[in-house]
């Protein structure tokens, strides 16, 4: 059933009237005329009964004026929505952040909201690589993720941000007269680094691997206060982003540069293939207005 035939047949009920209809659809009568024998052949019924100037409803066409009536509004409201989410005056974005990436996420996330503040924010925290499987399953519209991802080909990636790796070692201690640390040195330390779902954890024992070193893991979390909190009790020496060392307690805390080529690289994924919202757009470009191509990378 088409939509028009609904929308020409409630027309003329509630004008009571084939040319006022017409006038108010801006079609002609005949057009308006033809419509409605379409709809009655089509739906085997009569719906309009001519009563001299009067026009009179059939049980089937009172039936298909009262339904009609909601599907019309159905549809209005659907078109206004999907107005306002083209518009983004209304949408949802689902947004995937590790833990240890929200204070880099804090300046263009407010600047979104300033603009578009009719879309929700849906974040999900969870390591790197969860946040990929979600970007891949469709769960989540794009996601930040310590690069490079697993099967890049699926993804199309901005690089958003690149710091080095820092030991966090404890204040006063033999390693804090040292201006900088290898991980061969780390070798026989007890460390402390995040959880195997997390990609720079992946990419530190990869790392390691490659060195030959199989490293002594004490403990691993995917909260940084608490691996900061570890190396303050003498537990081991933790391997951090750069960032992420400067919001700790230098008065308790030391971090000294890892020597090595490892950084820590950031970017923001989303799928090369499916549906991409209006509301992910608007953010990819706002991330992209944040951190132009000559920026830190």
């Amino acid at each position: 059933m088409d939509i028009r035939m609904l929308r020409y047949f409630i027309e003329v009920v509630r004008q009571q009237s084939f040319t006022r209809a017409a006038e108010n659809l801006f079609v002609t009568q005949p057009t308006i005329s033809k419509m409605l024998r379409n709809l009655e052949d089509e739906l085997g019924t009569t719906l309009l009964i001519r009563q001299g100037r009067k026009l009179s409803l059939t049980d089937t066409g009172q039936a298909v004026y009262d339904k009609g009536r909601v599907i019309l509004d159905n549809v209005q409201q659907l078109q206004s929505e999907l107005s306002d989410i083209r518009q983004l005056n209304h949408g949802t974005l689902r947004l995937g952040i590790p833990p240890m990436v929200g204070m880099i996420m804090a300046s263009p996330i407010a600047h979104f909201r300033q603009k578009y503040p009719g879309v929700e924010l849906k974040i999900s925290e969870f390591g790197g690589l969860k946040v990929q499987q979600a970007v891949q399953n469709g769960e989540l519209d794009v996601a930040v993720t310590a690069l490079p991802v697993e099967d890049e080909q699926h993804f199309t990636t901005l690089h958003v941000a690149q710091h080095p790796l820092c030991v966090v070692v404890p204040k006063g201690s033999e390693w804090a007269a040292m201006s900088t640390i290898s991980p061969t040195q780390l070798a026989d330390v007890p460390l402390l680094i995040y959880n195997e779902d997390f990609s720079l954890s992946r990419q530190l024992m990869q790392m390691f691997s490659e060195l030959g070193i199989t490293p002594r893991i004490a403990v691993r979390s995917g909260q940084w206060d608490f691996l900061a909190a570890m190396v303050q009790a003498q537990v081991g020496l933790a391997i951090l982003p750069e960032p992420i060392c400067q919001k700790l307690d230098s008065g308790l805390l030391c971090w000294r540069p890892l020597d090595s080529e490892l950084h820590w690289a950031l970017g923001m994924i989303w799928r090369n293939e499916g549906y991409l919202s209006h509301s992910a757009q608007a953010w990819i470009t706002c991330c992209k207005n944040h951190w132009p191509p000559s920026g830190s990378l």
